[in-house]
């Protein structure tokens, strides 16, 4: 094997993995493990029982059974249970919900952050979106922070200076992602660390 074609395999891999790793990247230690954390006794699947969050003016303890989903999800948000009118949106999240974070990831034993929001587009929407997050970032219709609405995305760059980390915003500066330490999580894009990498948001044309 001469030197020019181990350097073009070599170079290949190296390509695969940085868009592999461009997709979704957030630090492992993103969330400090001292903040609150809704979670079931003996760390049963959190999607069974119970809303994870890492948002610190979050309530604790909510929707213990499935028999209140809608509720559960308004108190976390903050909004009346009504003004969750897309059903659809809060069974997806909820099916998913405490799912673990896995780099290429597309089902229940793993899933990254922009698998997790390309099968919500278009399990929810009926909307195709490219695979990465970075790409993402280029097909959406911009809009201030101000203006997000239900279903719009949110982009992070976490320690470079490209998009890598996608999530959907929901109400009240709360989004759903995929947190490397945490999985599937409702999150609150103005906590200090979240907002500091926060760089564009839009709706999916």
């Amino acid at each position: 094997m001469n030197i020019s074609y181990r350097f073009s395999v070599f170079s290949l891999c190296l390509f695969a993995a940085t868009v592999l790793l461009s997709g979704c990247l957030t630090r492992r230690n993103a969330i400090p493990s001292n903040r609150g954390v809704l979670s079931a006794p003996n760390r049963k699947p959190a999607r069974e029982a119970v809303i994870l969050t890492d948002a610190s003016a979050a309530p604790r303890n909510v929707r213990p059974t499935r028999a209140g989903m809608l509720e559960g999800y308004a108190e976390v948000l903050g909004v009346r249970p009504g003004k969750l009118e897309n059903q659809a949106l809060y069974r997806y999240i909820d099916e998913w919900m405490g799912t673990p974070h896995r780099l290429g990831g597309t089902n229940k034993r793993g899933v990254d952050c922009s698998a997790f929001v390309n099968m919500l587009m278009q399990e929810v929407y009926g909307k195709s979106v490219p695979r990465t997050s970075g790409e993402m970032a280029e097909r959406v219709k911009r809009k201030y922070e101000r203006q997000l609405q239900e279903g719009d995305l949110i982009f992070f760059s976490f320690g470079r200076r490209n998009i890598d980390h996608v999530g959907v915003y929901l109400h009240n500066n709360k989004f759903v992602h995929v947190s490397t330490s945490r999985g599937v999580i409702i999150s609150d894009l103005h906590d200090s660390w979240y907002y500091k990498y926060f760089r564009r948001a839009g709706s999916v044309r």
